[in-house]
């Protein structure tokens, strides 16, 4: 899912409950903040010597002991509106970083509208070789790249 289609979907449900469902199937506790919302550009070279970039919008996530905090959907698009000179576009991947003992990133695969409210399903990310035909990985093996020096 991009900023854009999130935006869109938060100013089109106003006052919603936001609900986050890890990959897993457990929920974020409903008193979650939203305590950044970033445009994270990462620059790198890849196993096969080529210069890449990548750039995404990332909303941090942390729970404290308030448990009577809620974030609503108006809130949450206020939040991102209000950080949009950040963003040079907003056809960015959107990702959710939240801290669960350890931090890790999630993409939002999609979001949708449900009793309890808006409901953000977040997906997994995965490392993986991005040239394999510089490293003489097999297509079927990609997920898992292990050539010496590679990767």
């Amino acid at each position: 899912m991009t900023l854009d289609e999130f935006s869109a979907a938060l100013s089109a449900n106003p006052g919603m409950a936001l609900q986050l469902v890890l990959p897993d199937r457990s929920l974020v506790p409903a008193h979650f903040h939203v305590t950044e919302v970033g445009r994270v550009q990462k620059d790198f070279v890849d196993c096969g010597g080529t210069v890449r970039r990548s750039t995404s919008c990332v909303l941090q996530v942390w729970v404290a002991n308030d448990v009577a905090h809620r974030l609503d959907s108006t809130k949450l698009a206020q939040i991102i509106h209000k950080g949009r000179d950040l963003f040079e576009t907003t056809a960015l991947p959107l990702e959710v970083e939240y801290d669960n003992g350890l931090i890790s990133q999630y993409p939002v695969r999609e979001a949708t509208v449900s009793p309890e409210g808006m409901v953000l399903q977040l997906g997994t990310k995965h490392a993986e070789c991005l040239a394999p035909d510089r490293c003489g990985v097999p297509l079927n093996l990609l997920s898992s790249c292990s050539t010496p020096g590679c990767c």
